[in-house]
């Protein structure tokens, strides 16, 4: 890396608003949520294709399950005053 390129970089991450470990499940849940949001749409375009609907579908489920669990999991580390 150049001189120009570490200076640019030398303060990115000093500081921080949450715990790295709260940003993480924060910025997957982000994800997940996009995600999910597709899911209708990969559904409906799968029409007539059962197992690929089927799969959709059962990546839906996955997906909502996973974000509901996010959820919980932010919310206690609130409730804890993690953030």
């Amino acid at each position: 890396m150049t001189l120009t390129a570490e200076q640019q970089m030398e303060h990115i991450g000093e500081t921080k608003g949450c715990a790295d470990h709260d940003h993480d499940v924060i910025h997957e849940l982000s994800k997940r949520l996009d995600s999910l949001w597709r899911c209708d749409q990969y559904i409906a375009n799968a029409k007539g294709h059962s197992e690929l609907e089927g799969f959709w579908k059962d990546i839906k489920s996955q997906e909502e399950e996973n974000i509901s669990r996010m959820k919980e999991i932010l919310a206690d580390h609130i409730d804890k005053g993690c953030f």
